[in-house]
Parts: C-alpha cells; sequence; structure tokens
C-alpha cells in the first residue's frame, strides 16, 4: 500500500468515525457529553474533538447545540406548548432552553412559533452598486442582507419570511448601520464587523462557516466543500445551503461554482455572482 493510499483510507476512516457521532448527535434524545462520543469511536476524547473539529469546523458540543436549535425551531410551530416544544427537542431543563432561546432563534419562543408575531424587525432599502439592496435587523443582529432590482419586492420576501412580525422603517441610527453594510459590499476587503443572526439547520451552519473561509479573490466548487466538510456525496445539499443563505456577501456563497468553474445559480441573480467575483478578482 503506497503513502497516498494510506492517506487516503485514513482520511476516509475518520470521516466515517465523525459521521457516525454525527448520527449519534442527531438521534439521541439528550444531548450525548464528549466522553461518550469518544468512546463510541474508541479513541481519547483529546482526540475525538481534535477530528472531529477539523472535519466539521465545529466542536461536538457546537454541533449539538446547532441540532437541538434546528429540533426546537421544527417543534415549536407544531407543538402544542412552548414547554412540549422543548422537552421534545432534547432540553432536559426549560431554564437551560430559555437562556440559549434569543441565540437559537432570533426572538423569544413564544414570538418564533407564532410566525415572528410581536418581533420587531427594523429594515432600510438602499441602493449600491448591485442594485436595489434590504438590510433587516432583528434584536439579535443583522438577519437579511438582500439585493435585487425592485424595492418592493424585497420588502415583500422580507414580510413573506416573517408574516406576523412588526417591521420598522429605518431611523437615522439604522441608516447609518446600512451604510455601513453597503460600503462593505462595496468593498468586501473591509470586513462587517457587525453582529449577525444567523439561522440555520446544523448542516447549514457548517457550510456557512466553510464559505466565510474561502478568502477573497478565490472560489471553491461544491464537491470541494463537501470533501471538506467530510461529506463528499453532499454536494447538492452544499447547493441548498448556499442558496438558503439570507446574507449576501456576508455570507459569501457567491464564492461557490461548479466544478468546471462555471457559475450556477444565485439566490440574488447570476449577473451579480459574476460582478462580484470579477471585482474580487482584481
Amino acid at each position: 500500500m503506497t503513502n497516498q493510499t494510506k492517506r487516503i483510507s485514513t482520511a476516509n476512516s475518520l470521516a466515517e468515525t465523525v459521521a457516525a457521532a454525527c448520527r449519534l448527535i442527531a438521534e439521541a434524545e439528550t444531548e450525548p457529553d464528549l466522553k461518550t462520543l469518544a468512546s463510541a469511536a474508541r479513541v481519547s476524547p483529546w482526540h475525538f474533538q481534535r477530528v472531529f473539529k477539523s472535519l466539521t469546523g465545529l466542536t461536538p458540543k457546537a454541533y449539538a447545540t446547532a441540532q437541538r436549535a434546528q429540533r426546537v425551531r421544527r417543534e415549536l410551530p407544531r407543538s402544542g406548548s412552548v414547554t412540549a416544544a422543548i422537552y421534545k427537542s432534547g432540553f432536559n431543563s426549560s431554564g437551560r432552553f430559555y437562556a440559549a432561546s434569543d441565540r437559537m432563534l432570533g426572538m423569544k419562543p413564544a414570538t418564533f412559533r407564532a410566525g415572528g408575531q410581536g418581533a420587531a424587525i427594523r429594515f432600510a432599502v438602499g441602493q449600491c452598486w448591485l442594485g436595489s439592496i434590504l438590510v433587516a435587523a432583528s434584536q439579535i443582529g443583522i438577519c437579511s442582507i438582500a439585493l435585487g432590482d425592485d424595492p418592493d419586492a424585497l420588502v415583500r420576501e422580507l414580510q413573506d419570511q416573517f408574516p406576523q412580525a412588526e417591521l420598522i422603517g429605518g431611523n437615522r441610527a439604522f441608516e447609518k448601520l446600512v451604510a455601513r453594510v453597503v460600503a462593505f459590499v462595496e468593498r468586501p476587503g473591509l470586513g462587517l464587523k457587525l453582529p449577525l443572526d444567523v439561522q440555520g439547520t446544523a448542516f447549514q451552519e457548517r457550510v456557512w462557516r466553510k464559505l466565510c473561509e474561502i478568502p477573497r479573490g478565490e472560489t471553491r466548487s461544491y464537491s470541494q466543500i463537501a470533501r471538506e466538510l467530510g461529506e463528499p456525496r453532499a454536494m447538492r445539499a452544499v447547493a441548498r445551503a448556499c442558496a438558503a443563505n439570507r446574507l449576501a456577501v456576508a455570507i459569501p456563497c457567491h464564492r461557490v461554482v461548479r466544478t468546471d468553474g462555471s457559475l450556477s445559480g444565485y439566490r440574488w441573480g447570476v449577473g451579480r455572482k459574476a460582478k462580484l467575483l470579477r471585482r474580487e478578482h482584481k
């Protein structure tokens, strides 16, 4: 067996170990601790944590937290009460859930369960070199950066996302925040040093973190991202995660292309994707 073959075999074995741990976390009624996960993988806790994070970009605890966040978002709209949703989602203490609920949901759990009813989402529409831009923020941080040709269509899309929320037009202070976002879109190299309200499934959040690691001026293929996540067959799931991104440029899904380098779909238009890449390659 050649050294390269050995490396491939080892990489595949590690990927299978982490995939098995992810399934164990997803299927467990309560969050398994690090010692339990490491024991199932037959390695030390230190080694397991290092391998898990290297392949997923998350610690086992962060991955389990994201899984429970996904469960609670799924259970809240269909459970008889917030309490029922909490326990169905694997929380053994309502106190622990409420301590993390704002970070998980972007709003109070009862508000999320009611489709955003009573939540205040501030927004404003401006103009940038790519056309119209809508910026919206919950109490957690920026929850939407959307690009388009029709400002009214961007507002309607935001209303569809939270039909029961109170949408509040931006005041002067918020317009200054929008100006910072526009400046970032104009010059991504500046960085966007603002809090973000990022909400997705555990897998989506893994993909989005990986996208943020792509250097400006470079691209990755969907298959490359899937392999880096330790899930080489998940190319379509990676593409779906890119399509679900609501934070244009801040989470740079425009830097993901087909294997042959050609451009595929982009939530805000393939033309804008091409323009962004051309500017970043200069």
